[in-house]
């Protein structure tokens, strides 16, 4: 449908500069922009006008790194490491998933909450259970969201309880699951998920490729989290120069055909960030979980400096808020820290620079070919050609004495994070309508 939108308008022309429009209109034809405007312009004049008064209107966000099954424990043994959070805690529910009436209550408050939420588009992993998995895509799928979905294959080095029986096994569960859903929604998309390279063993990366090649797909996984994990995949693959080698030499670490989200890069440098740099991988930036988890803080400003694509994820339950806007003030919080306490040389991140991160920067990755054909348009900004995904915000509620600019009011919703002041939210051109039922997220 077509449609503007009247109000305070703010996104990013770039990673520094923020665009803002006072009492500005945004034109939506069918799902594409066609621009912001002081008045509207004549070519416009018979699309219907929704004024929003003083309310922000900004891009919808991008979650580029979030575990749905385990929305349901976020917040809970957050003392504990990365290994030992997801032996102790992290495992054990995922297990649960076997049981697709806890999958249905489960999923349901997440997308719920999803829904309700600043996020219109987000990467996400499932669990290794194909009919839970395919039962999150179709709750996703009738949210409205753009999202990726992946079935997550384990062979080796996790529970007996949740490790598929083997690599030939992990393969024909995921094929026949790619074949039921290739195609099957509008809005929701497979995509291939080894969960880590320590819990795949080397015959599963290659038939993972396989699949890949054949289905068209992209990839995510986790790279560089823990120093642990990082010695225990240099054992695992001692041939490989880098973490992120040990998924290259398989051809699921980006390039041509494969494009590929890698969570956390905490510990990436040298050959392993030129790497990613050469292979156009994006990086998913968690600081709340890298934090929480005690896994250090990412160097975020160097990649952003190197020219590595750079995105941010919630990563619940190790993150235990579902809002990218608290993942932008985390983000320039631990900035901070990383200035202070690593280099001085890379100055912290600022709040452009962190809503361009998860609006702009992740909503990267949705340009391209998805699996099932439907072309994705830009997403992110607001400039004409771009998908039209935007969020409307009434902050009336943290009012000043003081006339605030567009950028100071945002930076304040950017660190008060509160869904609850989320007005409207569209995707695609269409409005999300929240669930009418169910607590605050």
């Amino acid at each position: 449908m077509n449609t503007i939108l009247k109000g305070n308008i703010c996104y990013s022309r770039s990673p520094q500069e923020l665009a803002t429009v006072e009492n500005g209109y945004l034109v939506c034809e069918g799902r594409t922009i066609r621009g912001v405007f002081p008045a509207i312009p004549d070519a416009y004049r018979d699309f219907p006008v929704t004024d929003h008064g003083d309310c922000l209107v900004i891009p919808g966000l991008c979650d580029l790194h979030v575990h749905a099954p385990q929305f349901v424990f976020r917040g809970l043994g957050l003392d504990a490491q990365l290994l030992e959070w997801l032996n102790k805690y992290a495992f054990p529910e995922e297990a649960r998933y076997l049981d697709i009436e806890y999958a249905d209550k489960a999923y349901s408050l997440f997308v719920d909450a999803l829904i309700r939420g600043a996020t219109t588009r987000a990467c996400i992993y499932a669990t290794l259970h194909a009919p839970a998995t395919e039962l999150l895509m179709e709750k996703l799928e009738a949210s409205g969201l753009v999202t990726y979905v992946g079935k997550v294959n384990m062979d080796r080095n996790c529970p007996e309880y949740l490790r598929e029986p083997g690599a030939g096994e992990a393969y024909r569960t995921t094929r026949s699951w790619l074949e039921r859903t290739r195609g099957k929604y509008v809005n929701t998309y497979p995509i291939i998920t080894p969960r880590f390279y320590p819990a795949c063993s080397d015959e599963l990366m290659v038939k993972l490729k396989e699949l890949q090649t054949e289905f068209g797909l992209p990839v995510q996984s986790h790279l560089s989290e823990n120093r642990d994990e990082a010695i225990w995949v240099h054992e695992l693959c001692p041939g490989a120069q880098s973490y992120g080698d040990a998924y290259n030499r398989f051809g699921l670490f980006g390039g041509d055909g494969t494009p590929t989200i890698m969570a956390h890069c905490v510990l990436s440098e040298g050959a392993e960030e030129a790497l990613l740099k050469d292979n156009g991988v994006y990086v998913a930036h968690c600081p709340q979980s890298n934090a929480n988890l005690s896994s250090g803080i990412a160097p975020v400003r160097r990649f952003l400096r190197n020219g590595i694509r750079v995105g941010l994820g919630s990563d619940v339950a190790a993150g235990c808020h579902a809002s990218i806007f608290r993942a932008m003030s985390d983000a320039v919080q631990v900035s901070k820290l990383y200035w202070r306490l690593v280099d001085q040389r890379d100055a912290p991140l600022t709040i452009p620079e962190a809503f361009y991160l998860g609006t702009a920067g992740g909503g990267e990755f949705f340009g391209g070919e998805p699996s099932g054909g439907e072309f994705f348009g830009k997403v992110g900004r607001f400039e004409e050609g771009y998908e039209f995904d935007a969020v409307v915000i009434d902050d009336s509620g943290s009012a000043s004495p003081d006339k605030l600019t567009i950028e100071e009011r945002l930076t304040r919703v950017v660190y008060f994070a509160d869904d609850c002041c989320i007005v409207e939210k569209y995707v695609r051109g269409k409005k999300i309508k929240p669930p009418t039922q169910g607590g605050r997220p």
